[in-house]
Protein backbone atom coordinates (compact mmCIF):
# COMPACT_ATOMS: atom_id res chain seq x y z
CA UNK A 1 0.00 0.00 0.00
CA UNK A 2 2.77 2.42 0.14
CA UNK A 3 2.41 3.45 -3.20
CA UNK A 4 -0.14 5.02 -2.55
CA UNK A 5 0.32 6.25 0.63
CA UNK A 6 -1.66 4.17 3.53
CA UNK A 7 0.52 3.58 6.31
CA UNK A 8 -1.91 2.83 9.09
CA UNK A 9 -4.85 0.95 7.76
CA UNK A 10 -5.97 -2.25 9.43
CA UNK A 11 -9.31 -2.67 7.66
CA UNK A 12 -8.52 -3.86 4.45
CA UNK A 13 -11.19 -5.66 2.34
CA UNK A 14 -10.02 -6.86 -1.11
CA UNK A 15 -12.22 -8.25 -4.38
CA UNK A 16 -15.09 -8.93 -2.18
CA UNK A 17 -18.06 -10.62 -4.03
CA UNK A 18 -21.66 -8.52 -4.44
CA UNK A 19 -23.03 -10.74 -1.82
CA UNK A 20 -20.35 -9.94 1.14
CA UNK A 21 -20.62 -6.02 -0.21
CA UNK A 22 -23.98 -6.02 0.09
CA UNK A 23 -24.68 -7.48 3.58
CA UNK A 24 -21.82 -4.89 5.04
CA UNK A 25 -23.66 -2.60 3.35
CA UNK A 26 -26.90 -3.69 5.04
CA UNK A 27 -24.89 -4.04 8.83
CA UNK A 28 -24.01 -0.64 8.37
CA UNK A 29 -27.37 0.89 8.06
CA UNK A 30 -26.61 2.33 4.71
CA UNK A 31 -28.70 0.43 2.16
CA UNK A 32 -31.66 -1.98 1.76
CA UNK A 33 -32.75 -4.76 -0.10
CA UNK A 34 -35.87 -3.90 -2.33
CA UNK A 35 -38.65 -6.65 -3.14
CA UNK A 36 -36.32 -7.91 -6.57
CA UNK A 37 -33.49 -8.57 -4.48
CA UNK A 38 -31.52 -5.75 -6.05
CA UNK A 39 -30.05 -3.21 -3.11
CA UNK A 40 -31.30 0.60 -2.79
CA UNK A 41 -28.66 3.29 -1.65
CA UNK A 42 -28.74 7.04 -1.18
CA UNK A 43 -25.48 8.81 -2.17
CA UNK A 44 -26.42 11.61 -0.17
CA UNK A 45 -26.44 15.37 -1.37
CA UNK A 46 -25.11 14.77 -4.64
CA UNK A 47 -27.30 12.88 -6.99
CA UNK A 48 -25.71 13.39 -10.11
CA UNK A 49 -22.32 14.36 -11.33
CA UNK A 50 -21.31 17.81 -10.44
CA UNK A 51 -18.94 19.17 -13.58
CA UNK A 52 -17.97 22.70 -11.76
CA UNK A 53 -15.99 20.25 -9.23
CA UNK A 54 -13.80 18.20 -11.67
CA UNK A 55 -10.15 19.12 -11.79
CA UNK A 56 -7.61 17.61 -14.36
CA UNK A 57 -3.60 18.78 -13.06
CA UNK A 58 -2.00 20.99 -15.30
CA UNK A 59 1.46 19.47 -15.92
CA UNK A 60 4.37 18.37 -18.20
CA UNK A 61 1.90 15.65 -19.32
CA UNK A 62 -1.45 17.28 -20.09
CA UNK A 63 -0.47 21.20 -20.41
CA UNK A 64 -0.09 21.30 -24.32
CA UNK A 65 -2.69 18.38 -24.83
CA UNK A 66 -5.68 18.93 -22.75
CA UNK A 67 -8.34 21.54 -24.35
CA UNK A 68 -8.45 23.66 -21.16
CA UNK A 69 -11.73 25.79 -19.79
CA UNK A 70 -14.94 25.63 -17.93
CA UNK A 71 -14.93 21.53 -18.58
CA UNK A 72 -11.57 20.94 -18.19
CA UNK A 73 -10.25 22.85 -15.75
CA UNK A 74 -6.71 22.86 -14.58
CA UNK A 75 -5.31 22.29 -11.03
CA UNK A 76 -1.71 23.51 -9.69
CA UNK A 77 0.77 20.14 -9.28
CA UNK A 78 1.18 21.63 -5.29
CA UNK A 79 -2.46 21.89 -4.54
CA UNK A 80 -3.22 18.50 -6.60
CA UNK A 81 -0.38 16.53 -4.26
CA UNK A 82 -1.58 18.34 -1.23
CA UNK A 83 -4.75 16.78 -2.02
CA UNK A 84 -4.02 13.79 -1.99
CA UNK A 85 -1.66 13.29 0.90
CA UNK A 86 -4.60 14.87 3.06
CA UNK A 87 -7.13 12.54 1.20
CA UNK A 88 -4.88 9.36 1.83
CA UNK A 89 -4.33 10.81 5.63
CA UNK A 90 -7.80 10.63 6.00
CA UNK A 91 -8.55 7.43 4.95
CA UNK A 92 -5.37 5.94 7.38
CA UNK A 93 -6.41 4.00 10.11
CA UNK A 94 -10.41 3.54 8.23
CA UNK A 95 -11.64 0.52 6.69
CA UNK A 96 -11.40 0.14 2.95
CA UNK A 97 -12.76 -1.66 0.04
CA UNK A 98 -10.34 -2.47 -2.78
CA UNK A 99 -11.34 -3.75 -5.97
CA UNK A 100 -8.98 -4.78 -8.85
CA UNK A 101 -10.50 -4.78 -11.92
CA UNK A 102 -10.20 -3.20 -15.99
CA UNK A 103 -11.52 -0.73 -18.50
CA UNK A 104 -11.27 -1.94 -22.03
CA UNK A 105 -12.53 -5.03 -22.75
CA UNK A 106 -9.71 -5.24 -26.12
CA UNK A 107 -6.77 -6.67 -24.27
CA UNK A 108 -4.18 -4.58 -25.75
CA UNK A 109 -5.86 -1.18 -25.27
CA UNK A 110 -7.39 -1.99 -21.68
CA UNK A 111 -5.91 -0.47 -18.65
CA UNK A 112 -5.78 -2.04 -15.23
CA UNK A 113 -7.18 -0.45 -12.09
CA UNK A 114 -7.39 -0.75 -8.58
CA UNK A 115 -10.62 1.02 -7.09
CA UNK A 116 -10.41 1.86 -3.21
CA UNK A 117 -13.43 3.05 -1.64
CA UNK A 118 -14.65 4.29 1.33
CA UNK A 119 -17.91 2.60 1.00
CA UNK A 120 -19.01 -1.07 1.06
CA UNK A 121 -21.86 0.38 -2.08
CA UNK A 122 -19.47 1.81 -3.65
CA UNK A 123 -16.97 -0.95 -4.44
CA UNK A 124 -20.48 -2.70 -5.56
CA UNK A 125 -20.72 -0.43 -7.97
CA UNK A 126 -17.21 -0.70 -9.04
CA UNK A 127 -17.88 -4.53 -9.72
CA UNK A 128 -20.65 -4.35 -11.51
CA UNK A 129 -19.28 -1.35 -13.87
CA UNK A 130 -15.42 -2.32 -14.28
CA UNK A 131 -14.44 -5.45 -16.29
CA UNK A 132 -13.97 -8.25 -13.81
CA UNK A 133 -11.06 -9.90 -14.06
CA UNK A 134 -10.55 -13.58 -14.36
CA UNK A 135 -8.85 -15.89 -11.15
CA UNK A 136 -5.63 -16.14 -12.60
CA UNK A 137 -5.60 -12.19 -13.34
CA UNK A 138 -5.79 -11.26 -9.77
CA UNK A 139 -3.23 -12.85 -8.11
CA UNK A 140 0.08 -10.51 -9.18
CA UNK A 141 -2.60 -7.89 -10.59
CA UNK A 142 -0.18 -5.05 -11.25
CA UNK A 143 -2.71 -1.66 -11.21
CA UNK A 144 -2.00 1.17 -14.04
CA UNK A 145 -4.27 3.57 -12.63
CA UNK A 146 -6.09 3.63 -9.30
CA UNK A 147 -9.18 5.46 -8.13
CA UNK A 148 -9.63 6.55 -4.83
CA UNK A 149 -13.59 7.36 -3.53
CA UNK A 150 -14.34 8.80 -0.30
CA UNK A 151 -17.63 10.46 0.11
CA UNK A 152 -17.04 11.90 3.15
CA UNK A 153 -13.38 13.75 2.87
CA UNK A 154 -14.19 17.30 2.42
CA UNK A 155 -11.49 19.45 0.56
CA UNK A 156 -10.32 22.79 1.94
CA UNK A 157 -10.86 24.84 -1.53
CA UNK A 158 -7.86 27.68 0.24
CA UNK A 159 -5.42 24.70 0.76
CA UNK A 160 -6.76 22.39 -1.95
CA UNK A 161 -7.93 24.36 -5.01
CA UNK A 162 -10.74 23.03 -5.36
CA UNK A 163 -14.24 25.38 -5.77
CA UNK A 164 -15.78 24.04 -2.80
CA UNK A 165 -15.88 20.57 -0.57
CA UNK A 166 -16.56 18.00 -3.02
CA UNK A 167 -14.27 17.42 -6.68
CA UNK A 168 -13.33 14.59 -8.93
CA UNK A 169 -9.01 15.64 -9.84
CA UNK A 170 -7.66 13.49 -12.78
CA UNK A 171 -3.85 13.44 -12.72
CA UNK A 172 -2.08 11.03 -15.93
CA UNK A 173 1.41 11.90 -14.34
CA UNK A 174 0.44 9.72 -11.54
CA UNK A 175 -2.46 7.78 -13.12
CA UNK A 176 -4.40 8.55 -10.28
CA UNK A 177 -7.97 9.68 -9.77
CA UNK A 178 -9.42 11.16 -6.98
CA UNK A 179 -13.19 11.51 -5.49
CA UNK A 180 -14.36 13.12 -2.56
CA UNK A 181 -16.85 14.78 -1.06
CA UNK A 182 -19.34 13.21 -3.12
CA UNK A 183 -21.37 9.85 -2.73
CA UNK A 184 -22.47 9.73 -6.42
CA UNK A 185 -21.08 6.47 -8.20
CA UNK A 186 -21.16 8.03 -11.58
CA UNK A 187 -17.99 9.92 -10.63
CA UNK A 188 -16.34 6.78 -10.26
CA UNK A 189 -16.84 5.29 -14.03
CA UNK A 190 -16.70 8.75 -15.57
CA UNK A 191 -13.54 9.23 -14.13
CA UNK A 192 -11.62 6.89 -15.62
CA UNK A 193 -14.02 7.09 -18.38
CA UNK A 194 -12.14 10.99 -19.19
CA UNK A 195 -8.96 8.92 -18.44
CA UNK A 196 -9.56 6.76 -21.44
CA UNK A 197 -10.68 9.81 -23.70
CA UNK A 198 -7.26 11.29 -23.02
CA UNK A 199 -5.03 8.04 -23.19
CA UNK A 200 -6.42 6.31 -25.97
CA UNK A 201 -6.13 9.17 -28.93
CA UNK A 202 -2.79 10.38 -27.57
CA UNK A 203 -1.05 6.60 -26.69
CA UNK A 204 -2.98 4.63 -29.25
CA UNK A 205 -4.62 6.46 -32.21
CA UNK A 206 -7.64 4.98 -30.51
CA UNK A 207 -11.13 6.70 -30.72
CA UNK A 208 -13.04 6.85 -27.40
CA UNK A 209 -17.00 7.51 -27.33
CA UNK A 210 -19.86 8.07 -25.24
CA UNK A 211 -21.75 5.65 -27.20
CA UNK A 212 -23.57 1.97 -26.87
CA UNK A 213 -23.08 -0.49 -29.11
CA UNK A 214 -25.22 -4.12 -30.30
CA UNK A 215 -24.62 -6.63 -32.96
CA UNK A 216 -27.25 -8.23 -35.23
CA UNK A 217 -27.36 -11.70 -35.98
CA UNK A 218 -25.54 -11.17 -38.73
CA UNK A 219 -22.60 -10.10 -36.72
CA UNK A 220 -22.94 -6.57 -37.98
CA UNK A 221 -22.45 -3.87 -35.42
CA UNK A 222 -24.25 -0.62 -34.63
CA UNK A 223 -23.49 2.42 -32.09
CA UNK A 224 -25.81 4.52 -31.08
CA UNK A 225 -24.58 8.15 -29.27
CA UNK A 226 -27.22 10.22 -27.30
CA UNK A 227 -27.06 12.56 -23.92
CA UNK A 228 -29.06 11.35 -20.96
CA UNK A 229 -32.92 10.90 -21.80
CA UNK A 230 -32.97 10.55 -25.19
CA UNK A 231 -33.16 6.57 -25.35
CA UNK A 232 -29.69 5.23 -25.55
CA UNK A 233 -29.43 2.45 -22.63
CA UNK A 234 -33.34 1.40 -24.05
CA UNK A 235 -32.90 1.65 -27.89
CA UNK A 236 -29.11 -0.50 -27.72
CA UNK A 237 -31.10 -3.21 -25.50
CA UNK A 238 -33.15 -4.86 -27.95
CA UNK A 239 -34.28 -8.50 -27.52
CA UNK A 240 -33.24 -9.20 -31.33
CA UNK A 241 -29.54 -8.21 -30.80
CA UNK A 242 -26.98 -8.83 -28.59
CA UNK A 243 -25.61 -5.83 -26.19
CA UNK A 244 -22.08 -4.95 -26.42
CA UNK A 245 -22.31 -2.40 -23.83
CA UNK A 246 -24.55 0.78 -23.26
CA UNK A 247 -22.62 3.28 -22.68
CA UNK A 248 -18.45 4.03 -23.54
CA UNK A 249 -16.32 2.34 -25.78
CA UNK A 250 -14.02 2.66 -28.24
CA UNK A 251 -13.13 2.37 -32.27
CA UNK A 252 -10.06 0.81 -33.16
CA UNK A 253 -8.12 -0.86 -35.87
CA UNK A 254 -10.06 -4.02 -35.03
CA UNK A 255 -13.76 -2.78 -34.82
CA UNK A 256 -15.78 -1.43 -31.87
CA UNK A 257 -15.18 -2.53 -27.76
CA UNK A 258 -16.75 -2.05 -24.68
CA UNK A 259 -14.88 -0.05 -21.83
CA UNK A 260 -16.98 -1.47 -19.45
CA UNK A 261 -18.52 -4.60 -17.34
CA UNK A 262 -22.04 -3.25 -16.71
CA UNK A 263 -24.92 -0.54 -17.17
CA UNK A 264 -25.68 2.66 -15.35
CA UNK A 265 -29.16 2.79 -16.55
CA UNK A 266 -31.74 5.89 -15.51
CA UNK A 267 -34.59 4.36 -13.54
CA UNK A 268 -37.02 7.57 -13.52
CA UNK A 269 -40.38 6.07 -15.27
CA UNK A 270 -39.05 2.43 -16.10
CA UNK A 271 -42.02 0.70 -18.08
CA UNK A 272 -41.16 -3.31 -17.57
CA UNK A 273 -43.32 -2.61 -21.05
CA UNK A 274 -41.34 -0.86 -22.63
CA UNK A 275 -38.30 -1.31 -21.35
CA UNK A 276 -38.04 -5.45 -20.37
CA UNK A 277 -34.37 -5.93 -20.59
CA UNK A 278 -33.42 -3.23 -17.91
CA UNK A 279 -36.27 -3.84 -15.68
CA UNK A 280 -35.52 -7.23 -15.44
CA UNK A 281 -31.87 -6.49 -14.90
CA UNK A 282 -32.42 -5.01 -11.44
CA UNK A 283 -32.19 -8.30 -9.31
CA UNK A 284 -29.77 -9.60 -6.73
CA UNK A 285 -26.12 -7.50 -7.43
CA UNK A 286 -27.76 -4.17 -8.94
CA UNK A 287 -26.96 -1.15 -7.33
CA UNK A 288 -30.22 0.99 -7.21
CA UNK A 289 -29.65 5.11 -6.18
CA UNK A 290 -32.08 7.56 -4.84
CA UNK A 291 -35.69 5.81 -5.76
CA UNK A 292 -38.55 6.10 -4.02
CA UNK A 293 -40.34 3.00 -2.78
CA UNK A 294 -44.26 1.53 -2.74
CA UNK A 295 -45.74 1.79 0.87
CA UNK A 296 -44.91 -1.89 1.77
CA UNK A 297 -40.93 0.27 1.33
CA UNK A 298 -39.53 -2.47 -0.44
CA UNK A 299 -41.17 -2.62 -3.76
CA UNK A 300 -39.35 0.32 -5.83
CA UNK A 301 -41.46 2.94 -7.29
CA UNK A 302 -40.10 4.18 -10.45
CA UNK A 303 -42.09 7.31 -10.80
CA UNK A 304 -40.72 9.00 -7.60
CA UNK A 305 -38.67 11.84 -8.64
CA UNK A 306 -38.95 13.13 -4.48
CA UNK A 307 -35.07 12.92 -4.31
CA UNK A 308 -34.11 13.28 -7.88
CA UNK A 309 -34.86 13.05 -11.71
CA UNK A 310 -31.70 11.27 -11.97
CA UNK A 311 -32.50 7.88 -10.23
CA UNK A 312 -29.68 5.47 -11.82
CA UNK A 313 -29.16 1.15 -11.08
CA UNK A 314 -25.75 -0.34 -12.00
CA UNK A 315 -25.89 -4.08 -12.85
CA UNK A 316 -23.47 -6.59 -14.96
CA UNK A 317 -23.91 -7.02 -18.30
CA UNK A 318 -24.61 -10.61 -17.90
CA UNK A 319 -27.87 -8.76 -16.13
CA UNK A 320 -29.02 -8.53 -20.19
CA UNK A 321 -29.95 -12.19 -21.64
CA UNK A 322 -27.71 -12.04 -24.61
CA UNK A 323 -25.93 -9.52 -23.95
CA UNK A 324 -22.02 -10.18 -26.05
CA UNK A 325 -19.42 -11.28 -23.35
CA UNK A 326 -16.57 -10.81 -25.20
CA UNK A 327 -17.54 -7.21 -25.33
CA UNK A 328 -16.20 -6.84 -28.84
CA UNK A 329 -17.69 -5.84 -31.86
CA UNK A 330 -16.74 -5.06 -35.65
CA UNK A 331 -16.62 -1.87 -37.39
CA UNK A 332 -19.79 -0.17 -37.50
CA UNK A 333 -21.89 -0.37 -40.26
CA UNK A 334 -24.66 2.23 -38.97
CA UNK A 335 -24.42 5.04 -36.42
CA UNK A 336 -27.18 6.77 -34.86
CA UNK A 337 -26.71 10.23 -33.41
CA UNK A 338 -30.06 10.19 -30.86
CA UNK A 339 -31.49 13.11 -29.61
CA UNK A 340 -34.61 14.38 -27.57
CA UNK A 341 -35.78 17.51 -29.48
CA UNK A 342 -38.23 19.16 -27.35
CA UNK A 343 -38.88 22.26 -29.77
CA UNK A 344 -40.44 19.44 -32.10
CA UNK A 345 -38.73 20.37 -35.36
CA UNK A 346 -36.58 17.98 -36.31
CA UNK A 347 -37.44 14.13 -37.99
CA UNK A 348 -37.54 10.99 -36.36
CA UNK A 349 -35.09 9.73 -39.32
CA UNK A 350 -32.26 11.68 -41.15
CA UNK A 351 -29.20 10.56 -43.19
CA UNK A 352 -26.31 12.38 -42.85
CA UNK A 353 -23.12 12.91 -44.91
CA UNK A 354 -19.61 13.35 -43.15
CA UNK A 355 -19.41 16.85 -42.69
CA UNK A 356 -22.82 17.59 -41.52
CA UNK A 357 -22.65 14.10 -39.39
CA UNK A 358 -18.81 15.57 -38.13
CA UNK A 359 -21.11 18.97 -37.39
CA UNK A 360 -23.41 17.51 -35.42
CA UNK A 361 -21.10 15.22 -33.64
CA UNK A 362 -19.70 18.03 -32.45
CA UNK A 363 -22.82 19.82 -31.35
CA UNK A 364 -23.83 17.09 -29.53
CA UNK A 365 -27.45 18.28 -29.25
CA UNK A 366 -30.62 17.13 -27.23
CA UNK A 367 -33.04 19.28 -24.98
CA UNK A 368 -34.59 19.80 -21.52
CA UNK A 369 -38.16 19.74 -21.32
CA UNK A 370 -40.06 22.02 -18.90
CA UNK A 371 -40.18 20.55 -15.26
CA UNK A 372 -37.13 18.25 -15.01
CA UNK A 373 -35.16 21.31 -13.53
CA UNK A 374 -36.14 24.38 -11.92
CA UNK A 375 -36.17 27.34 -13.95
CA UNK A 376 -37.11 25.54 -17.13
CA UNK A 377 -40.40 26.52 -17.80
CA UNK A 378 -39.99 25.70 -21.60
CA UNK A 379 -38.27 23.41 -24.02
CA UNK A 380 -34.36 24.02 -23.43
CA UNK A 381 -31.47 23.22 -26.48
CA UNK A 382 -28.72 21.37 -24.51
CA UNK A 383 -25.42 20.79 -26.61
CA UNK A 384 -22.67 18.75 -25.50
CA UNK A 385 -19.60 18.69 -28.02
CA UNK A 386 -19.27 14.80 -28.82
CA UNK A 387 -22.01 13.85 -26.68
CA UNK A 388 -19.60 13.84 -23.30
CA UNK A 389 -18.35 17.30 -23.04
CA UNK A 390 -17.41 16.51 -19.66
CA UNK A 391 -15.62 13.97 -20.35
CA UNK A 392 -13.26 14.88 -22.91
CA UNK A 393 -10.01 16.20 -22.02
CA UNK A 394 -9.12 16.90 -26.11
CA UNK A 395 -10.42 19.55 -28.05
CA UNK A 396 -13.65 18.23 -29.87
CA UNK A 397 -12.71 18.64 -33.17
CA UNK A 398 -9.72 15.74 -32.19
CA UNK A 399 -12.50 13.20 -31.76
CA UNK A 400 -14.66 14.48 -34.37
CA UNK A 401 -11.60 14.42 -37.48
CA UNK A 402 -11.10 10.68 -35.86
CA UNK A 403 -14.86 9.43 -36.32
CA UNK A 404 -14.75 11.47 -40.03
CA UNK A 405 -11.67 9.19 -40.45
CA UNK A 406 -13.19 6.04 -39.50
CA UNK A 407 -16.39 6.55 -41.52
CA UNK A 408 -14.60 7.00 -44.64
CA UNK A 409 -12.50 3.73 -43.96
CA UNK A 410 -15.41 1.55 -42.88
CA UNK A 411 -18.05 3.06 -45.45
CA UNK A 412 -20.45 3.64 -42.09
CA UNK A 413 -23.76 5.40 -42.69
CA UNK A 414 -24.53 8.18 -40.22
CA UNK A 415 -28.14 8.67 -38.93
CA UNK A 416 -30.03 10.93 -36.98
CA UNK A 417 -33.11 9.88 -34.66
CA UNK A 418 -35.09 11.97 -32.88
CA UNK A 419 -37.02 10.67 -29.87
CA UNK A 420 -38.36 13.64 -28.57
CA UNK A 421 -41.44 15.83 -30.18
CA UNK A 422 -43.19 15.52 -33.66
CA UNK A 423 -46.54 18.19 -34.24
CA UNK A 424 -45.46 20.81 -32.42
CA UNK A 425 -42.99 21.75 -29.25
CA UNK A 426 -43.25 19.67 -26.12
CA UNK A 427 -46.76 21.28 -24.31
CA UNK A 428 -48.15 20.86 -27.55
CA UNK A 429 -46.81 18.44 -29.55
CA UNK A 430 -47.01 14.83 -28.70
CA UNK A 431 -43.87 12.03 -27.96
CA UNK A 432 -42.33 10.02 -30.63
CA UNK A 433 -43.75 6.97 -30.11
CA UNK A 434 -40.91 4.52 -29.16
CA UNK A 435 -42.64 1.98 -31.53
CA UNK A 436 -42.18 4.43 -34.39
CA UNK A 437 -38.72 4.30 -33.63
CA UNK A 438 -38.02 0.94 -33.05
CA UNK A 439 -39.38 0.19 -36.33
CA UNK A 440 -37.17 3.11 -38.12
CA UNK A 441 -34.68 1.56 -36.52
CA UNK A 442 -34.87 -1.94 -37.37
CA UNK A 443 -35.56 -0.40 -41.17
CA UNK A 444 -32.18 1.13 -41.03
CA UNK A 445 -30.52 -1.92 -39.50
CA UNK A 446 -32.60 -4.27 -41.63
CA UNK A 447 -31.77 -2.88 -45.37
CA UNK A 448 -35.14 -1.64 -45.96
CA UNK A 449 -34.05 2.11 -45.89
CA UNK A 450 -31.68 0.89 -48.75
CA UNK A 451 -34.37 1.33 -51.55
CA UNK A 452 -36.00 4.36 -50.20
CA UNK A 453 -36.37 7.25 -51.18
CA UNK A 454 -34.91 10.75 -49.62
CA UNK A 455 -35.65 14.65 -49.99
CA UNK A 456 -32.79 16.31 -48.80
CA UNK A 457 -33.70 19.14 -45.92
CA UNK A 458 -31.83 22.30 -47.05
CA UNK A 459 -32.26 23.92 -43.18
CA UNK A 460 -30.00 21.17 -41.91
CA UNK A 461 -28.10 19.83 -44.70
CA UNK A 462 -29.46 15.91 -43.83
CA UNK A 463 -31.74 13.65 -45.82
CA UNK A 464 -34.83 12.79 -45.02
CA UNK A 465 -37.02 9.66 -46.49
CA UNK A 466 -40.03 9.70 -47.85
CA UNK A 467 -41.30 6.39 -46.50
CA UNK A 468 -40.21 3.55 -44.39
CA UNK A 469 -41.70 0.08 -42.91
CA UNK A 470 -44.24 0.22 -40.78
CA UNK A 471 -44.26 4.17 -40.02
CA UNK A 472 -46.98 6.66 -41.08
CA UNK A 473 -44.90 8.48 -43.80
CA UNK A 474 -46.51 11.47 -42.18
CA UNK A 475 -44.81 11.51 -39.73
CA UNK A 476 -41.19 11.65 -41.72
CA UNK A 477 -41.79 15.27 -42.50
CA UNK A 478 -41.79 17.11 -39.42
CA UNK A 479 -42.78 20.47 -40.84
CA UNK A 480 -46.40 18.72 -42.06
CA UNK A 481 -47.31 17.54 -38.59
CA UNK A 482 -47.51 20.93 -37.17
CA UNK A 483 -50.71 22.74 -37.61
CA UNK A 484 -49.09 26.15 -38.34
CA UNK A 485 -46.34 26.21 -40.98
CA UNK A 486 -44.77 29.45 -40.07
CA UNK A 487 -44.89 28.80 -36.66
CA UNK A 488 -43.35 25.72 -37.78
CA UNK A 489 -40.37 27.57 -39.71
CA UNK A 490 -40.24 30.44 -37.00
CA UNK A 491 -39.22 27.24 -34.31
CA UNK A 492 -36.57 25.46 -37.25
CA UNK A 493 -34.64 28.99 -37.52
CA UNK A 494 -34.44 29.81 -33.86
CA UNK A 495 -33.04 26.26 -33.07
CA UNK A 496 -30.69 26.48 -36.24
CA UNK A 497 -29.35 29.93 -34.66
CA UNK A 498 -28.57 28.11 -31.13
CA UNK A 499 -26.97 25.41 -33.31
CA UNK A 500 -24.59 28.45 -35.01
CA UNK A 501 -23.66 30.03 -31.65
CA UNK A 502 -22.93 27.14 -29.78
CA UNK A 503 -20.61 25.93 -32.34
CA UNK A 504 -18.53 29.11 -32.43
CA UNK A 505 -16.48 27.98 -29.89
CA UNK A 506 -15.15 24.82 -31.76
CA UNK A 507 -14.75 26.57 -35.39
CA UNK A 508 -11.20 27.76 -35.16
CA UNK A 509 -10.87 23.50 -34.71
CA UNK A 510 -12.82 22.05 -37.07
CA UNK A 511 -12.33 22.25 -41.14
CA UNK A 512 -13.94 25.03 -43.66
CA UNK A 513 -15.97 21.55 -44.86
CA UNK A 514 -17.54 20.92 -41.45
CA UNK A 515 -18.26 24.81 -40.58
CA UNK A 516 -20.15 25.06 -43.85
CA UNK A 517 -22.55 22.69 -42.63
CA UNK A 518 -23.94 24.83 -40.17
CA UNK A 519 -27.74 24.67 -40.22
CA UNK A 520 -29.12 27.70 -42.56
CA UNK A 521 -31.94 30.09 -41.20
CA UNK A 522 -34.36 31.32 -43.74
CA UNK A 523 -35.10 27.93 -45.55
CA UNK A 524 -38.51 26.99 -45.82
CA UNK A 525 -37.89 23.35 -47.13
CA UNK A 526 -37.05 20.96 -43.75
Amino acid sequence: MAKIGLTKARNIWWNLPPARLIERTLLSGEGKLTSSGALAIDTGRFTGRSPLDRFIVDDEVTRDEVWWGDINQPIDRDKADVLHRDLMAYLDGKGLYVRDAFIGAKETERRAVRVMTEKAWSNLFAYNMFLRPADDEIGGFQPDWHVICAPGFKANPEVHGTRQSNFAMLDFTHRRVLIGGTGYTGEIKKGMFSAMNFLLPTESGVLPMHCSANEGEDGRTAIFFGLSGTGKTTLSSDPCRKLIGDDEHGWGRDGVFNFEGGCYAKTIDLDPQREPEIFSAIQHGALLENIGFAADGVTPDFADATTTQNTRVSYPLHHIQGAKSSGEGGHPDHIFFLTCDAFGVLPPLAKLDAPTAMYHFISGYTAKVAGTEDGIDEPKAVFSACFGAPFLPLHPGRYADMLGQRMAAHGATVWLVNTGWTGGQHGVGERMRLKDTRALLAAVLNGSMDSQEFRRCERFGWEVPLAAPDVDAALLDPRNTWDDVVAFDDKADALSALFNTNFEQFADGVSAEVRAAAPRAGVTVG
